[in-house]
């Protein structure tokens, strides 16, 4: 747990997001509300503390509680009430509840915004979850307008568009991959499930492609992506050096994310940082519909491509709708938003 010195005797403002980093940059701009609703609070994020730094980056946090999913959130109340004082303002931005609901009440708020749900009788007045959420429907909210929806409708204006985060400093990244980075092709082909993930064979063509065309290309991922990015690199005939899954923290894979002329990935949470930096991409939907995760439709440097096909996003193997996206279809999207950013839109 990390500590400011600002704000240390105010009230406390605690919000919720316990989830990915493709869900703590959709919740940027409520959590940015939130900050501009309560400027005299102390605002706590509930949150992995992997994305502290992109929190301090944002400037919305005084202080982060490491916390990540349901379970990890219930003993909220024991870790804050032993060094704290009582929370003011409890906001779950994690759920419609009632698990994350009751880890947020646990700290004793004097006020709750969160979504109503049957089972927790202090969000009875509150706005209602968006029924067409369900797995297999098309209707569904989209992530960001969720959570926006939630504070305009308890008072608080807050405005969708707000998702933007600097780059890091020069300093974040060494001098060497922040050269190679400059204006390469960032292809990341993992993703949270196997539903979500393209084929391996289809990244390489396009990664080979993108390198035949004079491009740098530089292979993204997590440790755990390892032996998927190295098996990219591999059939691209990409050098060594071109891959960095494993080999970045966030703070510089965000650097490298910043610097490159291009982002090419799954719908996961390296495509939501794209567009928090400003640099054009492409991103490929399965399961689930852009129009629920996609990037913002009024920027025209990010490019979306869906088949139609809806289902299950946690499955574990490539939805047939992610199946139909094909090779030649990834690399005219990506000459189009490489276009779009040439023309003036970045």
């Amino acid at each position: 747990m990390t500590a400011s010195p600002v704000r240390s005797g105010a009230p406390v403002l605690l919000v919720l997001r316990a989830l990915g980093l493709g869900d703590f940059l959709t919740g940027l701009p409520a959590v940015r509300a939130l900050a501009s609703a309560f400027p005299d609070h102390r605002r706590v994020l509930a949150m992995p503390a992997a994305f502290e730094p992109l929190a301090r980056l944002a400037g919305v946090a005084d202080e982060v509680l490491p916390a990540g999913g349901v379970r990890a959130v219930e003993p909220l109340d024991v870790r804050w009430t032993a060094q704290h004082p009582e929370v003011d303002v409890a906001v779950n931005l994690h759920g419609r509840g009632p698990d994350s609901h009751r880890a947020v009440l646990a700290t004793r708020p004097s006020r709750l915004i969160a979504f109503a749900h049957p089972d927790v009788p202090a969000s009875s007045d509150a706005p209602a979850w968006n029924p067409g959420d369900h797995v297999g429907e098309h209707d569904g909210e989209h992530e960001v307008a969720r959570w926006c929806r939630l504070l305009e409708a308890t008072g608080i204006p807050a405005d969708p568009s707000r998702l933007d985060l600097p780059a890091p400093g020069p300093d974040a990244v060494d001098a060497g991959l922040a050269a190679r980075a400059g204006g390469a092709t960032v292809v990341h082909p993992g993703a949270a499930s196997g539903a979500r993930r393209w084929p391996v064979e289809r990244w390489a063509a396009v990664a080979r492609r993108e390198r035949v065309r004079g491009r740098t290309v530089l292979v993204t991922g997590s440790g755990a992506e390892g032996e998927l990015a190295w098996r990219v690199a591999s059939l691209a005939a990409l050098p060594s050096e071109s891959v960095l899954a494993g080999r970045t923290g966030l703070v510089e894979l965000t650097a490298v994310v910043a610097a490159a002329g291009l982002v090419l990935s799954g719908d996961t949470g390296v495509a939501h940082l794209a567009t928090a930096v400003g640099t054009p991409s492409v991103v490929l939907f399965g399961p689930t519909p852009p129009s629920r995760w996609g990037p913002p439709p009024d920027r025209p440097i990010h490019r979306a491509l869906w088949s139609g096909a809806v289902g299950d996003p946690h499955g574990e193997r490539p939805h047939r709708g992610l199946l139909a996206i094909t090779v030649e279809q990834v690399l005219a999207a990506a000459d189009e938003a490489r276009a779009a950013a040439g023309a003036g839109h970045r």
